[in-house]
């Protein structure tokens, strides 16, 4: 009797143990433990720890409650100005309500991910092509209502939607290459330009400086042969002012025509001698065959140009001199208007 008893509680305790070992959980602390008896929710999410359910009768379903991340594969679209892109993100979520999360969508994850594919395509289609390039923040923002919207009936919670990279074609790429340059080049030529407006600036005022000093033109000459000289170079490069050259070449210009002028207006030593006398029954010398001289001939005085002052001696019986006859064989064929012309250029008034 006592044997029977005996082994009655042995077997009570072994199928109590095994009962006990069947109906125990244990919830980890990222998770929460949603309980079902004969298919129906059973009252609040079980807390992290140890837990029982009733055997053959509750089923407990483990949720995780941590950030999930998870990757949208790449969608190609066509922005709003019509280029062709390819981009890829990735959404951060995570689950707040266990029980929505287990009865009001089949697969959060699957169903996240598709409404985050959904969802690129679309802020595709609504955005330019420098606003995926450049303002990312506003479409991060923009695609994680979209997202969030039908996600917070689901229990779950997007954290943060974040775009990875956007593809373009490659000749797009080129454009793009190709306009970053131009720009680039543009603001260096304003820079240059603007370096090159300063720079006459200060060289204006240093011209002005040099000009009321000349002598700094000299010293600006020595320390430009002292900056060549000390590179140790075989060749010496000296700068020459073209002031300098300037002021030889009008010396020269005047060197040159004093002597035409002074050749050009001293009487000759014929044209100074007294008449001949007159006598009695003699006709009067003709005034233009005493200026038919070689030397008045040869060296007429330039017209527009004043005579030269002559003592009072000298010019006493000078005879005033009209004109100069040409050669007859010279006005021979000459229309009347020109040997009138050159008559009237040849015409010389002797000073007085």
């Amino acid at each position: 009797m006592i044997q029977e008893l005996v082994g009655a509680l042995v077997g009570a305790g072994v199928a109590g143990l095994v009962g006990l070992a069947s109906a125990a959980r244990v919830v980890k602390q990222y998770e929460r433990g949603v309980v079902f008896r004969f298919g129906r929710l059973l009252g609040a999410p079980r807390p992290p720890g140890f837990t029982l359910i009733v055997p053959m009768m509750d089923r407990l379903q483990k949720v995780n409650m941590q950030i999930v991340t998870l990757p949208i594969p790449g969608q190609e679209g066509i922005t709003r100005d019509n280029v062709t892109v390819r981009v890829d993100a990735v959404v951060y979520f995570k689950v707040v309500d266990p029980a929505n999360a287990l009865i009001q969508v089949e697969d959060y994850r699957f169903a996240v991910s598709q409404m985050a594919q959904t969802s690129l395509r679309s802020i595709i289609g609504k955005s330019d092509l420098d606003d995926l390039l450049s303002n990312r923040e506003k479409l991060n923002q923009g695609l994680e209502l979209m997202i969030d919207s039908p996600a917070i009936g689901w229990g779950v919670q997007i954290d943060r939607v974040e775009i990875k990279d956007v593809s373009l074609p490659d000749t797009m790429k080129r454009s793009m290459a190709r306009q970053a340059e131009a720009d680039r080049e543009r603001r260096a030529r304003i820079i240059n330009a603007d370096a090159e407006l300063q720079a006459s600036k200060k060289l204006a005022e240093a011209a002005g400086v040099m000009s009321d000093q000349p002598a700094a033109l000299q010293l600006r000459l020595l320390q430009t042969v002292v900056a060549v000289a000390a590179e140790k170079n075989s060749t010496l490069v000296l700068p020459f002012p073209v002031e300098l050259l300037r002021f030889l070449e009008r010396a020269a210009q005047q060197h040159e025509a004093q002597p035409a002028a002074y050749g050009a207006r001293t009487p000759s030593p014929t044209a100074t001698q007294a008449p001949p006398a007159v006598t009695a029954g003699q006709a009067a010398p003709d005034d233009s065959a005493a200026t038919r001289t070689p030397q008045a001939e040869a060296a007429p005085p330039p017209t527009g140009e004043p005579a030269p002052d002559l003592p009072e001696e000298k010019t006493r019986g000078l005879p005033e001199v009209k004109t100069r006859d040409l050669p007859e064989e010279t006005t021979r064929d000459l229309p009347e208007e020109a040997t009138r012309t050159l008559s009237s250029e040849n015409a010389v008034t002797p000073p007085f």
